[in-house]
Order: C-alpha cells, then sequence, then structure tokens
C-alpha cells in the first residue's frame, strides 16, 4: 500500500495549517511534562565529570584553544566537535549549573520531535499517524537517557541534525538542485560531527526512496539498481561516513582495543539478542537501567537461536511483503540498518547494549507498526473510534513511564539504586554504586557493594566484559584503608596485584601502605615496579624519589624529581641540591 492509497482524512495536506499547528503544540507540551523535570536534576557522577565539569577544556567555555581543540583533540574518548562546542556553550552562558545543561537537552530533543513530525507528514501526508510515531519517540521511557543524562547531548545533537538532514533531502527530492544538494551534506556533516553513530544516514535515504518517497518507480529499474541515480547521489554522502568512521575508530582505539578481546562469536551473540531485547523494551519497557550486563555468554545456546531465528524470520517476511506493505520493509530495515554501528560487533566500553543507543533506530520500528497497524485497521473496522483511544492509551502510558524512568536520573545515588535493583549480578553498577557510597564515607556500605561486584565477576573469566577484577581489589583495599585496615588493605592490593600484575594503581597504593607499615624497602620495590607501567604517572615519580632521598639514594632521586618533572611540570619537582 503507497501513499496514494492512505485514508481520505490522513492525506488532506490535507488537513487545516491550524490543526498541524495545534499537533505541534501538543508534541512539544507532551516532551516538556515528561522531561521538564530535568531542570531540577543535577549532574551525575558517570561520564559527566569526563564530558563537563571536571574537563577544563569544556568549563572554561568558548575560547579559541577550546574551539581549535574540539576538532583537533579527542573529548571522552570520542571525536565529536560540535557536541563538544555545545558542552563549551553551555558552560559559557549557565556555568556549572545543570539546570541550564538540562535545559539545552530538552530543547534540542523537542526540536527534534517536531522535525520528525513535520518531515515524516511531508513524506507520507499522513497527519495523524506522524503524530502517533513522533509522540512515542518524544516520550518512550527509552529516550531517558538520552535527554535527562547531560554526557548523552551528542545523541539529541545528532537526532536534530538528523532530522534536519531528511527535512533537506525531502526538499531536494520535490525538486533537485545542487544548491538543496550542498544544503543535504552541510547539515549531514554536522550530524556527523554531533555523533558518527549517523554513519548509516545515506542507507537510510535510500530506504526513504523506495517508500514513502517512491522514487525507485519513477527513477529507476530493480534490474539496475546499482547503476542508479539514486544510489550515486548517495555516494558523497557515503565518503563522509568513511571519514567520519576512520575518525571515530582512531579516537576510541583505547577502548575498541580492550573489547576486542571478545571472541567474535560472544560479540555476535550478543548483536543478535540485542536486536530482539531492543523490540521487546519498545513494546514492554520495564526493568530499564543505565547499564546492563553482557549477555553474549551467559546466553544459552538456545536464546542465540531463537535471535537468529526471529531477526532473519522478520527480515525475510517484510521483504516477502514489500510491495504489498512496503513500511514494514523499510521501518524493520531501518532498524536493523541504523542500529549497526552499535551493536556491538566492533565492541566499545563494557555494556551489553544501552538504551540511548535506540534514539534513532526506533524510529523504523515505530513507522512500521504503527502505518502497518492503521492500514490493518482500516481495512477491518470502519469507526475510527478504537483506534484513537487505543493510541491515546498507549501515549498516555509512554508517558507516565517515561516521567519515572527519567526520575531516576534526579541524581548519581538514584540512578545507580535504578540500576542495582534491575540487575543485582551487574558488577558495573555495584562498583559505581560503591564509589558513590565512599564518596559520601558510608565506608562499610561500600565494601558491601565492592565485594558483590567482585562475585559477579566470575573468576578466572578471560573474557572482557566485566570489570577487570584488579580494579574492584584496588578499591576494596581503599575502603579498607580508609577505616585504618591497613593488613587487610594490604591483601586487597596484593590480590589486586596477582589478577594483574601490569596494573599501576595496585603496586603505588600497595608501595603507600607499606610505608604505612614501616616498609620503604618493599614500598621503593613496589613504586619502582608502578613508574614502568604505562601510563607514566608523575606522582609515582615524585614519592619514589621521596623515599629514596631518606634511603640516601640522593642521585636516583634527583633522576626521578626530573622524570616527573618531564611527565608533569611542576616547580615543586625540582631536583634538590647537593648536600
Amino acid at each position: 500500500m503507497n501513499t496514494a492509497e492512505e485514508s481520505a482524512t490522513e492525506r488532506s495536506d490535507l488537513a487545516p495549517r491550524s490543526v498541524f499547528v495545534l499537533v505541534s503544540l501538543a508534541l512539544a507540551a507532551l516532551t516538556w511534562a515528561v522531561f521538564g523535570q530535568t531542570l531540577g536534576h543535577g549532574f551525575v557522577a558517570y561520564d559527566d565529570q569526563t564530558y563537563v565539569y571536571q574537563n577544563p577544556r569544556i568549563t572554561s567555555g568558548i575560547t579559541l584553544e577550546g574551539l581549535s581543540s574540539a576538532f583537533t583533540r579527542a573529548h571522552a574518548r570520542n571525536w565529536h566537535p560540535l557536541t563538544t562546542i555545545s558542552h563549551m556553550l553551555d558552560c559559557q552562558l549557565f556555568g556549572l549549573n545543570p539546570a541550564g545543561h538540562h535545559l539545552i537537552n530538552v530543547l534540542l530533543h523537542t526540536a527534534a520531535v517536531l522535525l520528525l513530525f513535520s518531515v515524516l507528514r511531508a513524506m507520507t501526508g499522513a497527519l495523524w499517524r506522524s503524530a502517533f510515531v513522533a509522540a512515542v519517540f518524544a516520550i518512550h521511557p527509552l529516550r531517558a537517557e538520552s535527554v535527562a543524562w547531560i554526557a548523552e547531548r551528542k545523541d539529541v545533537l545528532s537526532g536534530l541534525f538528523v532530522m534536519l538532514t531528511l527535512a533537506a533531502y525531502v526538499h531536494y527530492v520535490r525538486r533537485p538542485s545542487v544548491k538543496r544538494y550542498l544544503l543535504i551534506i552541510a547539515v549531514f556533516v554536522c550530524g556527523l560531527m554531533s555523533k558518527p553513530m549517523l554513519v548509516t544516514l545515506p542507507f537510510l535515504l535510500l530506504l526513504l526512496d523506495y517508500w514513502p518517497l517512491n522514487r525507485f518507480d519513477r527513477d529507476v529499474s530493480t534490474t539496475r539498481f546499482l547503476s542508479s541515480r539514486l544510489v550515486l547521489e548517495k555516494v558523497p554522502l557515503l565518503l563522509l561516513s568513511v571519514g567520519s568512521s576512520a575518525a571515530t575508530l582512531f579516537a576510541q582505539r583505547s577502548t575498541i582495543s580492550y573489547g576486542s578481546q571478545i571472541p567474535f562469536a560472544i560479540r555476535l551473540a550478543n548483536a543478535l539478542i540485542s536486536y530482539v531485547v531492543y523490540v521487546g523494551q519498545l513494546i514492554w519497557p520495564a526493568k530499564l537501567a543505565v547499564v546492563y550486563p553482557y549477555a553474549g555468554e551467559t546466553s544459552s545456546g538456545f536464546e542465540i537461536a531463537l535471535a537468529f531465528v526471529f531477526v532473519v524470520g522478520i527480515t525475510l517476511l517484510v521483504l516477502a511483503m514489500r510491495r504489498r506493505l512496503p513500511c514494514l520493509t523499510v521501518g524493520w530495515c531501518w532498524y536493523l540498518i541504523s542500529l549497526v554501528p552499535v551493536i556491538g560487533l566492533v565492541q566499545v566500553g563494557l555494556q551489553g547494549h544501552a538504551d540511548r543507543y535506540t534514539y534513532l533506530p526506533q524510529i523504523g520500528l515505530c513507522i512500521a507498526i504503527t502505518w502497518a497497524a492503521a492500514d490493518l485497521f482500516n481495512s477491518l473496522f470502519k469507526r475510527r473510534a478504537p483506534l484513537i483511544t487505543f493510541a491515546a492509551l498507549v501515549i498516555a502510558l509512554l508517558a507516565w513511564r517515561g516521567w519515572i524512568q527519567t526520575s531516576s536520573w534526579k541524581n548519581t545515588e538514584s540512578l545507580w539504586a535504578q540500576a542495582v535493583a534491575v540487575a543485582p549480578n551487574n558488577d558495573v553498577a555495584q562498583f559505581n554504586t560503591a564509589e558513590y557510597l565512599l564518596a559520601r564515607g558510608r565506608v562499610d556500605d561500600a565494601i558491601a557493594h565492592y565485594k558483590k561486584a567482585l562475585s559477579a565477576n566470575p573468576a578466572g573469566s578471560q573474557v572482557r566484559y566485566h570489570l577487570n577484577p584488579a580494579i574492584i581489589h584496588t578499591s576494596i583495599g581503599n575502603a579498607f584503608a580508609r577505616k585504618g585496615l591497613f593488613e587487610q588493605a594490604l591483601v586487597q592490593y596484593r590480590q589486586a596485584i596477582a589478577s594483574n600484575h601490569n596494573f599501576a594503581d595496585a603496586h603505588s597504593n600497595l608501595a603507600a601502605m607499606l610505608v604505612r607499615c614501616g616498609d620503604v624497602a618493599g614500598a621503593i620495590a613496589e613504586y619502582e615496579i608502578a613508574v614502568e607501567i604505562p601510563p607514566k604517572d608523575a606522582a609515582s615519580h615524585r614519592r619514589l624519589a621521596a623515599l629514596l632521598e631518606q634511603t640516601g639514594s640522593h642521585d636516583l632521586a634527583v633522576a626521578h624529581y626530573r622524570r616527573a618533572a618531564e611527565i608533569s611540570p611542576d616547580p615543586s619537582d625540582a631536583p634538590k641540591q647537593e648536600r
């Protein structure tokens, strides 16, 4: 069924302009009803510090040096200069008042919602279906992570540029010209510089060419697809995507190296399961959290096979129905393709999957379900009241759940309380809960959560989708040291070293504890190991130099003071004079 076969009510361009304006106002109000609460939220100690409040490049606001570094240096292991500049601008305007940062996130998301509604209506002529898809996109609980998390500015900013790219593309399709094509390139480049996940957008434009723009019928024959003008006009966009991908791989080389230690078969299994999980979360958004355990190895062979059958089966089904229901084909393929950069085949970080990754991909699912369900209903029933009632109920329920999910992002404590409640065996959630408690002096509670994190981390596991046990042991040691339990702290530091001999923090912390216990020689030996482990640490060189001075090894002490000064220049690192 194509656009020309839409119901007469839906096609009216149909509806007066006043209706379009009223629906737009309602969408904006709905978005703010769910996310307006974030203006009372704070920063969270999970990437917000790296992205904003502990990053001098950002907190300095807009400077020439900062603008230059946004394009030439990675920011939190990502290259997204426009996102970086937007954070700088926030600090310029609002300082470190989190309300201002949250305000910009909500405004950007609201703009993306309104543009999505406008673009869908322009492409299909279906006002109410477009409004429903935009409403679900606006307030679904899965959006909470992207909108309520200041560090996820890249989602809402790139989302705005995606919608602008789609709008520019529709403008170009109606009357192609070089000027209109250059506008597409300009906004697409801005999107790539906001978040590189947009590299799949040229393929999504090809899908839209098939439906609802129906350009294939006019411009190409399926037998000559590869030589068609529709493909050739996407080539410049694809080249930009390749360049963005290269920059991203370079910026994320350390985290990609970490994730590459997960066998490909396990990454593929996790990807298949994630495709199914995201569909389930769209329909039933329960037990959402900031971080989820990695499912690739823990899932049974039956679960993996079932996920494979589901993904392949749905794909074959929608392809078979491409002429009768092209909305299904386009929506499902939009979902599959747009998730490829973040589905985990190239693993970055420890997360099995993430709510924020659905920000754009699930638009495709919403389009497929909405158009197919409306077509089916219209073919079976004459009255539309039941469909309207059902749609209103869905939006009301999603708004309620979205508001609750957004409230979990109020502060660091509420964020990790939610994550632990959803998945008690999640070592990342338990560890971050412990870090929060330790920072507030609740040492015993912190130790309990550190131990839960350790128990959730399989001993001897060679698959690096868990926290490094050495990090957890070292943190437990630090907690024991704060309680004055030095012997227990020593045990934890030694266990950290046993699990990872190249963990410098464990050696330096063990050295500091040995000094407290009077074992200066042992401390020197540990510091000598620590200073040889990358990345080089000026503080460990300084502490080693001070101990060497105590033992009379003045020349060695001078050498380490000089090395510390080379790593991190500091007037206090000046070599001591000969006595």
